[in-house]
């Protein structure tokens, strides 16, 4: 068989195309300079997939979209504003990006990193909402990283 006859595509399922765009969005927040978390839980019930704290302590949130039909029945992205400084869509390079609202940001990533498509409008937490996110950030933080580990 020729080479050129040769014709590979590769389909990932939804939850392996979900764990690559998440992972490749926080390695994104990382380079940034953020220090992500994945699967935060918000005051409001709700779990953002990736949120992440800047080195002036804004908070990033990015709401990671494995398909068309994620995208279309899941509207909860909307409850998310009012804790972050800035929200993001996050999904994968070939996601139909013209669906989405233009309003947040947009990063498409994959398992090795991701890129800013979109920047996302500015919208400043008010500074107790930001201490309290910040402090129930870190107390998350530190909580995992003794989860596995007890003395």
């Amino acid at each position: 068989m020729a080479a050129a006859a040769l014709h590979l595509e590769l389909v990932f399922s939804r939850p392996e195309t979900t764990l690559s765009v998440t992972r490749g969005a926080a390695r994104l927040m990382l380079d940034l300079g953020y220090a992500p978390l994945l699967e935060v839980g918000l005051p409001n019930g709700r779990r953002a997939d990736v949120m992440a704290l800047g080195p002036r302590g804004d908070v990033v949130i990015c709401e990671v979209k494995s398909g068309i039909d994620d995208y279309r029945v899941d509207r909860k992205w909307q409850e998310y504003g009012p804790f972050c400084d800035a929200f993001y869509f996050a999904v994968a390079p070939e996601f139909p990006q013209e669906i989405l609202p233009h309003a947040p940001g947009l990063i498409v990533a994959d398992g090795f990193g991701g890129a800013v498509v979109r920047e996302a409008p500015a919208t400043p937490l008010a500074p107790a909402r930001r201490k309290a996110l910040t402090l129930a950030f870190a107390r998350l933080g530190a909580l995992r990283t003794f989860r596995d580990e007890r003395p």
